[in-house]
């Protein structure tokens, strides 16, 4: 199968990307669902609060037109009660208006959430383009819109003929009712004529809240050169980073070679491994590995220790039980200090002879090491490092 192509947008947005799209004002957005809402709120409160909102609207309407003689010829008297007529009504108002005011602000978290972002309402003198604009009319999205709009325009009307035919008796009866009786059930029904229509729209609403967020993760995935990119932008580049760590490798491998001379013993396997090892006289504590390695490195630890007439035995199980345990700068584990003893002892009575001759000391061939600590070893069976903190007993 052919190969994808890397300019296809196969991948999902990354959280950087996301987190630079809200930067930039660009979350999904819902118009249908946040009409609906808003208009559904002030629906069902106009219809819960129409009585009263109608008794207060009319008394305010009634104390506007009864005036008398004192205040039709003195201004201040005449503005004083216009200015209290004004707050009866924006009082009655003031419950639908608030929560028509809260819904509004809250129903932006239905879809993307609330955001506030400079960059929005920032001038782009791009967006004036007119081959741009033009394009925008032909787009798949501006498609979608227009379906929209015929939808709603279809749906909205039929349940408004629904609705008006059925309340058509209704209406005609308004005529030889109370103006007091017929104003609350005009506005009833208006109220309830109104619920009907707007809950049309939810279908509308229900459909175009996915979609939004759907085309929103759509527009916004990245081909995988950009994954590639942004990873390389945000964690550096791969390259780069393995170059720094051989770098560091060799750093640190220069810093333990320069530390095989200090040594007192490098124990080898004899090829394989070697250990080079440090007891610092007057220290409380155990003997360290100042260096350490296999193969080359163990070749280049030799050679070092052989140009530096550091002692140097070969101790397999030894070698390979220290290899193993232990890190550079570490101490050697509890269990094997009796081993290491013993071969500190050697290294010290072999200066000795070197300074004062007499009788050479003995290479140590028996050394207590324990089978379980050896890598070779059937008894090892692939247990871990030691841990300081047990005593010496296996991980």
């Amino acid at each position: 199968m052919a190969e994808e192509s890397d300019a296809e947008k196969t991948e999902p947005a990354s959280a950087k990307r996301l987190e630079q799209a809200r930067e930039e004002g660009d979350v999904p957005r819902s118009r249908e669902v946040a009409t609906f809402t808003v208009l559904m709120v002030a629906g069902a409160g106009l219809w819960l609060t129409g009585s009263s909102l109608v008794r207060q609207l009319r008394s305010a309407m009634v104390s506007g037109l009864a005036l008398d003689q004192e205040q039709i010829f003195h201004a201040d008297v005449l503005l004083t009660r216009i200015g209290m007529d004004v707050g009866r009504v924006l009082l009655a108002c003031l419950p639908l208006g608030l929560a028509v005011m809260v819904v509004a602000l809250a129903s932006p978290l239905l879809v993307g959430g609330w955001l506030f972002s400079g960059k929005a309402i920032t001038p782009n003198f791009g967006k004036l383009n007119p081959i741009k604009g033009l394009s925008n009319l032909v787009s798949p999205n501006a498609l979608v819109e227009l379906l929209k709009a015929i939808a709603k325009t279809l749906l909205v009307g039929f349940v408004a003929w629904l609705v008006v035919m059925k309340q058509k008796d209704a209406v005609l009866g308004l005529a030889v009712e109370p103006l007091k009786l017929g104003s609350v059930h005009l506005l009833d029904m208006i109220a309830m004529s109104f619920l009907f229509i707007v809950g049309a729209l939810g279908l509308i609403a229900a459909v175009d809240g996915p979609y939004q967020m759907w085309h929103y993760a759509n527009k916004l995935k990245m081909t995988r050169q950009e994954m590639i990119q942004e990873s390389k932008e945000s964690d550096g580049n791969p390259q780069i980073k393995a170059k720094i760590r051989q770098m560091q490798r060799e750093m640190a491998k220069r810093r333990m070679m320069a530390d095989v001379p200090t040594a007192d013993v490098v124990v080898t396997n004899p090829t394989h491994y070697a250990v080079a090892l440090k007891y610092a006289d007057g220290s409380r504590g155990a003997p360290r590995v100042v260096a350490k390695g296999t193969d080359e490195v163990a070749a280049k630890i030799r050679e070092i220790a052989k140009e530096n007439k550091v002692a140097i035995l070969e101790a397999p199980p030894l070698a390979r039980a220290l290899h193993k345990h232990t890190e550079i700068g570490d101490e050697i584990p509890e269990a094997l200090y009796a081993a290491v003893a013993e071969v500190l002892a050697y290294v010290f009575q072999l200066r000795m002879f070197s300074k004062q001759g007499g009788h050479r000391p003995d290479t140590p061939t028996k050394l207590d090491v324990p089978p379980e600590l050896d890598p070779l070893n059937p008894a090892y069976a692939g247990r871990g490092k030691l841990n300081d903190t047990n005593n010496g007993a296996p991980a």
